[in-house]
């Protein structure tokens, strides 16, 4: 797998932009993380105002991003680490699958017991610590993940608005009750030392 490198503190849209052009001309696996300032980003068929609040987002300067890949509505800040990964393999169920496990698997390397659900999520002890969404491309697959280290969770809850239907589904009462943040179980030190060992793991398939 080739690690890329990209710009730093860019805002959200010009990553989702950097994966297809990645995968116009990707040769083999590609993968690269970075960190976005804070943003909800939304699934391609999502409707905006059932997922999130509204007011609340523009009046704390958050931005609003629909991506173009399907999957459910995420928050990220600069306590969360998002994943990017370009395939030249179409089979892309396959891809995705792989690269879950993958991802799962450098965590649990890591000291965290992370597991993967039929839902695209990664759990630590029960909690959602990752998000993932696929993209087919006539060419290529795009998967692209959040992982949560040290997320400012008061945001987050205000921010995302999921429904009492789905928050059943998961059995707890509100979307901070589902999630946690890594730092809380093993402190690898700041979000940007959690990236840098975390790209690691998974671009070397855990051989550090």
């Amino acid at each position: 797998m080739r690690t890329c490198s990209v710009e730093e503190n860019q805002p959200l849209v010009w990553y989702l932009n950097k994966e297809h052009e990645i995968a116009e001309t990707v040769a083999e696996d590609t993968f690269f993380t970075w960190i976005a300032p804070p943003t909800v980003i939304y699934g391609f068929h999502q409707v905006q105002a059932q997922e999130m609040d509204i007011d609340y987002c523009s009046r704390h300067g958050i931005e609003m991003v629909r991506r173009r890949s399907g999957g459910g509505c995420v928050y990220a800040d600069r306590g969360n680490v998002m994943l990017s990964f370009v395939s030249p393999s179409t089979h892309s169920e396959q891809v995705f699958a792989a690269f879950m496990a993958r991802v799962a698997a450098a965590l649990r390397q890591m000291g965290y017991p992370a597991v993967t659900t039929d839902h695209n999520d990664i759990l630590v002890n029960g909690h959602k610590v990752s998000g993932s969404a696929c993209q087919a491309l006539k060419n290529a697959t795009i998967v692209h993940s959040t992982m949560l280290y040290d997320v400012d969770f008061d945001v987050l809850q205000h921010a995302l608005t999921p429904s009492q239907e789905k928050l059943q589904k998961h059995a707890v009462q509100s979307v901070r009750q589902r999630v946690m943040n890594l730092k809380t179980m093993q402190n690898m030190g700041t979000t940007e030392q959690f990236r840098q060992t975390l790209q690691q793991y998974i671009s070397t398939g855990g051989q550090i």
